[in-house]
C-alpha cells in the first residue's frame, strides 16, 4: 500500500470531498461595482433636499384673493343693475312728444339743372310726459329732405324741459342752389301746386330726476308727409303747411 504522507506538494490545497469551498474562504475575485440608482422619481440626490412648505399655501391665498375681487365684482354689478331696474321702476321714464305746428317757405325755386333754392322754417312742440324727469336737450340737429334726398342742415340752440311742460322750438333752414337728384321731381311737384317734404331731427338728451341723472340717450325724430301748398304755377314762391298740424314719430 501506498504510503500518502510521501505524495509529492503540487502547491494547491487538497479540495473538500463535497465540492464547496469551506465556510469563511474569501471571494477569490474582486467585487463587483455597486449599481447605480435608476429610479425615475429620484428627483435629486442632495439628502438635504426638503419642499418649500410655503409654496402650496402661497399658491392658495391668491387663488382665494383672485375668487373674492370676482366674488365683489359680480356682487356689485348685480347690485347696480338692481338700484337702476328699481329706479326704472320707480321713474317710468317715457321719451318726449314732437309735434310739426307750423311749417313755411320763402323764396323757393328749381332750375333746370336740379338746383333748387328756398327757406324752411319749422316750428316744433314738444312735451314732456314725465312728472317726475326733466330733459335736457344738449345737442340738436335738424335736415329737410326731399324724399331721401337732403336739401338744407341747420342746428337748434340747447334747450330744458321741466316736468310735464311743453317747449316751442324754431328750426330755420336755408338751401341757395343746392343740388338734388330728384330736383327735376321737385320742379314737376312745385308747378301742380304742393310739394311734400320730411324733416328729420336728432337730439342728445339727458334725463334727470333729482339727484340721479341717466345716461346721455340718443333721440331720433323723423316728420314725414309735410305737404307744402305752393300756389298753382312755376312762378310761385311761398308755400306753407297744408292740413294742419303733424305729429312726429320719435324713437331711441
Amino acid at each position: 500500500m501506498a504510503d500518502h504522507n510521501n505524495r509529492p506538494v503540487t502547491g494547491y490545497p487538497a479540495p473538500p470531498a463535497n465540492g464547496y469551498p469551506p465556510t469563511g474562504t474569501a471571494y477569490p475575485y474582486a467585487a463587483p461595482p455597486p449599481q447605480p440608482n435608476s429610479s425615475y422619481f429620484n428627483v435629486s440626490s442632495n439628502p438635504n433636499y426638503y419642499p418649500n412648505p410655503n409654496y402650496n399655501h402661497n399658491n392658495q391665498q391668491r387663488v382665494t384673493f383672485l375668487r373674492r375681487i370676482v366674488a365683489v365684482l359680480v356682487a356689485s354689478i348685480i347690485i347696480f343693475g338692481t338700484i337702476i331696474f328699481i329706479m326704472w321702476l320707480i321713474l317710468r321714464p317715457q321719451v318726449p312728444q314732437f309735434r310739426i305746428q307750423s311749417f313755411t317757405l320763402t323764396n323757393f325755386n328749381v332750375s333746370s339743372n336740379n338746383l333748387v333754392t328756398g327757406n324752411w322754417e319749422a316750428l316744433y312742440d314738444v312735451r314732456n310726459p314725465n312728472d317726475k324727469i326733466v330733459l335736457y336737450f344738449d345737442h340738436v340737429e335738424a335736415a329737410v329732405f326731399y324724399k331721401g334726398d337732403s336739401i338744407a342742415e341747420t342746428t337748434v340752440a340747447p334747450f330744458v324741459q321741466g316736468k310735464k311742460n311743453q317747449t316751442t322750438i324754431k328750426a330755420s333752414f336755408a338751401a341757395l342752389n343746392a343740388y338734388v337728384d330728384n330736383g327735376n321731381e321737385i320742379g314737376r311737384d312745385k308747378g301742380s301746386g304742393s310739394v311734400e317734404f320730411n324733416l328729420r331731427m336728432v337730439a342728445r338728451v339727458r334725463f334727470k330726476a333729482g339727484a340721479w341723472w341717466a345716461r346721455r340717450r340718443i333721440l331720433k325724430i323723423y316728420c314725414p308727409d309735410l305737404n307744402l301748398a305752393v300756389g298753382v304755377g312755376n312762378n310761385s314762391t311761398r308755400g306753407s303747411l297744408s292740413g294742419g298740424a303733424k305729429n312726429c314719430r320719435v324713437g331711441l
